[in-house]
């Protein structure tokens, strides 16, 4: 069965960091586009970031640009989201998500990819 695992989720103050990973089991992440999503009650999931199959590209949405960094290990077969100088409107809970794709390939439409993660929750409080 095609797994995706999130874990890293925590409650920071304001200005913290957290890294997220997202774990695959039962295909190999490097042939796969990889993107994170988040939603937080009352609001629509919302697309963040996305990392190719062959990691040439990747990319941020408006809302997390330079304050967030998306890579991967093929040797673990996980992709990682390193999130910085987080903000309370970063509270959500976050998604990764699947999808075969050409090595330069990203999506930023959630209706691009197969395969969701259950999600894990990221609360930026004081």
């Amino acid at each position: 069965q095609l797994q995706l695992v999130e874990s890293g989720g925590d409650l920071v103050q304001p200005g913290g960091s957290l890294r997220l990973s997202c774990a695959a089991s039962g295909f190999t992440v490097e042939y796969y586009t990889i993107g994170w999503f988040r939603q937080a009650p009352g609001k629509e999931r919302e697309w963040i970031s996305c990392i190719s199959s062959s990691s040439a590209t990747k990319t941020y949405g408006d809302s997390v640009k330079g304050r967030f960094t998306i890579s991967r290990d093929n040797a673990k077969n996980t992709v990682y989201l390193q999130m910085n100088s987080l903000k309370p409107e970063d509270t959500a809970v976050y998604y990764c998500a699947a999808t075969i794709g050409a090595g330069y390939v990203c999506y930023d439409s959630r209706h691009e990819y197969n395969y969701w993660g259950q999600g894990t929750q990221v609360t930026i409080s004081s």
